[in-house]
């Protein structure tokens, strides 16, 4: 028969075990248990990359998905509220790259220009505790803020350059994986074809991977 000393000491044991593994359940559903949107991509490259990670990860884009998976073909505001964890948005940049800055005039004028900064600034100020909205370089730096960050395909083992601005909310900048060399400017050197603009918009491997990595444990 067990002392009253001996009772306690296993009474305690017990609970402090019970608090432990509550504690590390906490932590594993909070790195590896994510709910994850990522919008404004057709491809699955990053919604794959966060799953593999094993979270809860979703796709959004008005097209269907090059590539099976949890994918909601529809407009994001949809689904915006459905309480995400993290959010990665890629908006359309056809009328804000400077790349572009000729048509800006008639871009301005037609309203074109103005709803893809509205659009842009609605998923900024998205009710989601992570964002992370990627664009190359545009008039955002100015009509809302400087990037936090600017990345290049070349930092995550691809030997190509694409400026590629980042804005972020609670979550900390990118940091290179893999630095190679390489320096072409492949994407912009695409020949015309149907599929060029989707070609030149989807996420390198590298940096989906560096995203889904750096950005689960958080």
């Amino acid at each position: 028969m067990l002392g009253y000393g001996a009772g306690y000491k296993i009474i305690l044991a017990l609970f402090l075990g019970v608090c432990i593994i509550k504690l590390m359940t906490q932590q594993t559903q909070k790195g590896n248990g994510m709910k994850i949107l990522v919008a404004c991509e057709y491809s699955g490259r990053v919604r794959d990359a966060f799953i593999k990670q094993g979270h809860d990860a979703m796709s959004c884009d008005l097209l269907p998905t090059d590539s099976p998976g949890p994918h909601y073909q529809g407009d994001v505001f949809d689904i915006i509220n459905d309480g995400w964890d993290l959010a990665i948005f890629h908006p359309p940049c056809t009328h804000l790259a400077v790349s572009g800055a000729r048509w800006f005039k008639e871009k301005q004028a037609d309203g074109r220009q103005q709803a893809a900064i509205d659009f842009f600034m609605k998923l900024v100020n998205a009710d989601i505790p992570m964002i992370a909205v990627e664009n190359p370089i545009s008039i955002m730096s100015t009509r809302y803020r400087k990037p936090d960050q600017i990345i290049q395909p070349w930092m995550f083992g691809h030997g190509e350059t694409k400026a590629t601005c980042l804005w972020l909310k609670n979550l900390p900048k990118l940091v290179p994986t893999d630095i190679v060399d390489g320096r072409e400017a492949r994407v912009h050197k695409l020949p015309p074809s149907p599929d060029r603009w989707k070609l030149r918009s989807t996420t390198y491997a590298g940096i989906a991977e560096a995203m889904a990595q750096q950005w689960s444990n958080l």
